[in-house]
């Protein structure tokens, strides 16, 4: 059998690698990626190596009047903007800001490693089985167990079994094949948050220095730039079922009621159903319209999806706290008590704010119009 991923937002599944500004230059409303060996070589001929060497050293980007030369000829990549107005934000932002994260790679092209795809199913396989029962036990374990991620292991193996006893090892997902380079794109992001104005919420935007901005300025906010796969990219890989696995007599063997995807599917899609929900009535408050209108058109499709057999997952980088977290209720207190104790979100959790409060926003024809991540799976044969 075959899977079939298809984007349905921009998309970035990394491969923790990021493009420095000196790695690339923006020319003609593209990023040029600079194929550093051919121009080493081509400058350890002559005297200007050297002065290459310093400037590389010394700059925070590369001059493009010294070197845009090497732009136009030496580029091992050229990856188009999304949209022309991303060159105006390129030029004034500074260059702590302009790391690239790029999407996974081999030889061959982009790919979609099969990891990322089998992790979303486990974090919807995961949410079908939590609930707050499940909360009031991690919070029971943790009055004798301080260490977090056993706690969190407990819970995980009580959901889906042990190392020996998973229920997701039936399936296997492997690496997409390779696709044309050409379906990557440099998008734009930026982090929206909801800031409290009496009895109603409003939209800011982030900056690198943890202030926010009005709402209606988002290009005095900090850019996010990605490489990241346009809607409507489509990976195509194997997809394996364990019939071993799947005999009645080793199922019981291993206490699970008969493994099938179609169970996995249906819990990943109830999951998608909840976030999306979620990210509904964040855009509502923030007035997001554009944001709101792509989640509407993502709730459609959820529905066409799952009577077609297949399901809506949420990959990748920029998904945010609902893509990994398997239990969405944030309302609940028993909930937002162990959260508390996280560091990492204990000051989230103090302001009385809706949690999570921020989320990763793609801009689409320079106007903030879509979520990262999202995919639509179906499997073939």
């Amino acid at each position: 059998m075959r899977y079939r991923i298809t984007c349905l937002t921009p998309t970035l599944v990394g491969d923790g690698q990021k493009l420095a500004p000196i790695d690339y230059m923006v020319w003609r409303d593209q990023v040029n990626v600079l194929d550093q060996r051919r121009i080493f070589k081509l400058l350890a001929k002559g005297p200007r190596l050297d002065s290459y060497l310093s400037q590389l050293k010394r700059s925070e980007k590369l001059d493009f009047a010294s070197w845009g030369g090497f732009a136009q000829n030496f580029a091992g990549r050229r990856i188009p903007f999304e949209h022309p107005a991303l060159t105006a934000s390129y030029d004034r932002e500074r260059a702590e800001n302009l790391f690239i994260p790029t999407f996974a790679s081999t030889i061959a092209g982009p790919h979609l490693p099969g990891t990322a795809i089998k992790g979303a199913l486990r974090t919807g396989a995961i949410a079908g089985r939590w609930s707050h029962a499940t909360m009031e036990q991690v919070t029971a374990r943790l009055q004798t167990e301080r260490v977090w991620r056993k706690v969190a292991s407990h819970a995980e193996g009580d959901a889906l079994g042990g190392p020996g006893s998973d229920r997701m090892r039936f399936l296997r997902v492997v690496d997409s094949t390779a696709i044309s380079p050409a379906a990557m794109k440099i998008y734009l992001l930026r982090v929206a948050t909801l800031v409290a104005r009496g009895q109603r919420f409003e939209l800011g935007w982030k900056t690198s220095s943890r202030t926010t901005v009005d709402g209606r300025r988002p290009d005095d906010s900090t850019p996010l730039f990605a490489e990241m796969a346009a809607p409507g990219t489509a990976f195509e890989g194997e997809w394996r079922e364990s019939e071993f696995l799947k005999q009645p007599e080793i199922a019981r063997a291993l206490h699970w009621k008969q493994p099938d995807r179609r169970h996995v599917f249906e819990s990943s899609n109830r999951f998608a159903e909840g976030a999306l929900a979620a990210h509904a009535h964040y855009a509502e408050q923030a007035g997001l319209s554009q944001v709101a209108a792509s989640v509407a058109d993502l709730q459609k499709q959820l529905g066409e999806i799952r009577g077609g057999g297949g399901c809506l997952l949420s990959i990748g980088w920029g998904g945010g706290f609902h893509s990994k977290a398997p239990y969405l209720d944030t309302q609940d207190e028993t909930y937002r008590s162990l959260l508390r104790q996280l560091p990492f979100y204990a000051r989230a959790m103090q302001t009385g704010l809706p949690f999570p409060k921020t989320r990763r926003v793609v801009f689409l024809g320079n106007q903030p119009a879509a979520l990262p991540g999202w995919v639509s799976l179906q499997i073939e044969g």
